[in-house]
């Protein structure tokens, strides 16, 4: 927090400080004895009316009395990072968007509009990347109407917690009502030390997923723009682990190795063969796999809830990046 010379706490933002990054501290109840206070730190997104809303690195809004203020500072658009390589946000986004590609899309100004029948919110929501060309209300209006035009419900992929992610954006969409689905995150790693976490050796790569492959994915009836999704990207490798007797695998993952990165996705265990390391191991041999085509650098995302995959890519030496969420348009009732 902020102390003056005087050894007193100040508030050192003002409104003019919106789309900064700043830590406040308030007072929780000022008639309490004994007072309380808890500590906000994230991008000012609005102050008005005496309310200042903070979006938190979770892309939470807290609105907070101006009168409850105690302290305030701008603080550095960054965290630092306590490991993991380095890297910006626009150039992950661009990165996890290439390894999921749609199998329509269409610019708008800088943003990319994708679709992909329904499959998936990721390769079915717009990668606001920059400036639209419109103004907002105008940008969303269009977007609404290239959905619509293809049955679908308008998504729109935004970023908080790293440097130059969407917090005043995800303001702004929360402000016209779109609604926020879903919110995981975007960690980071070397790629060495997960090729040396697990025993490769039971480990079959393929270029395709193969009926075997499908048969332990999450996702069922996978049609064939589902099939387009998941074979594209700039190298894309599947394994699996056989199952016993022809079996499904007990487990399988996907991996996409473009220029120093390897992303890794749809890594899944039978549940009756889960804790045996074979996770673990299906990473391990598409990260070798992934190093001998010249990555450095890993990827992957993770829903907040899933404690068993956070705490396993904790243990292999990733770190969260940044959050991403998907908002969906006012209005649409999903099916």
């Amino acid at each position: 927090m902020e102390i003056s010379a005087a050894g007193r706490l100040e508030v050192r933002i003002t409104a003019a400080d919106v789309g900064k990054r700043v830590s406040v501290r308030r007072l929780n109840d000022e008639g309490a004895e004994g007072a309380k206070f808890t500590d906000t730190v994230g991008v000012l997104t609005s102050w008005n009316d005496s309310v200042l809303v903070i979006t938190r690195r979770d892309g939470e809004g807290v609105r907070i009395p101006e009168r409850s203020l105690v302290a305030g500072k701008v603080v550095p658009a960054a965290p630092a990072r306590r490991r993991g390589p380095a890297a910006s946000y626009e150039e992950l986004a661009r990165v996890s968007a290439r390894a999921w590609p749609p199998v329509e899309r269409e610019r708008l100004g800088d943003w990319e509009l994708r679709a992909a029948s329904g499959f998936t919110r990721r390769a079915n929501s717009v990668l606001p990347l920059g400036d639209p060309g419109l103004p907002l209300d105008g940008a969303l209006d269009a977007v609404r109407r290239w959905y619509g035009a293809r049955g679908l419900p308008a998504y729109v992929q935004t970023a908080t917690g790293a440097e130059g992610t969407q917090e005043l954006l995800c303001a702004e969409l929360e402000r016209r009502g779109w609604v926020r689905e879903v919110t995981a995150e975007l960690w980071v790693g070397a790629l060495a030390p997960v090729a040396d976490t697990g025993d490769a050796g039971g480990v079959v790569l393929s270029r395709t997923a193969d009926e075997a492959w499908l048969s332990r994915y999450g996702r069922k009836g996978v049609s064939e723009v589902a099939l387009r999704v998941l074979g594209g990207g700039p190298s894309v490798w599947f394994a699996s682990v056989p199952g016993a007797g022809g079996a499904a695998p007990a487990a399988i993952g996907r991996c996409v190795v473009d220029g120093r990165w390897a992303g890794f996705a749809a890594v899944e265990v039978d549940p009756a063969q889960r804790r045996r390391g074979l996770a673990t191991a299906v990473m391990a041999a598409l990260a070798g796999r992934a190093l001998q085509e010249g990555a450095s650098a890993a990827w992957l995302q993770v829903e907040t809830d899933n404690a068993g995959a956070r705490a396993l890519y904790d243990r292999t030496g990733f770190a969260a990046h940044h959050a991403y969420h998907h908002y969906r348009e006012p209005g649409h009732a999903l099916p």
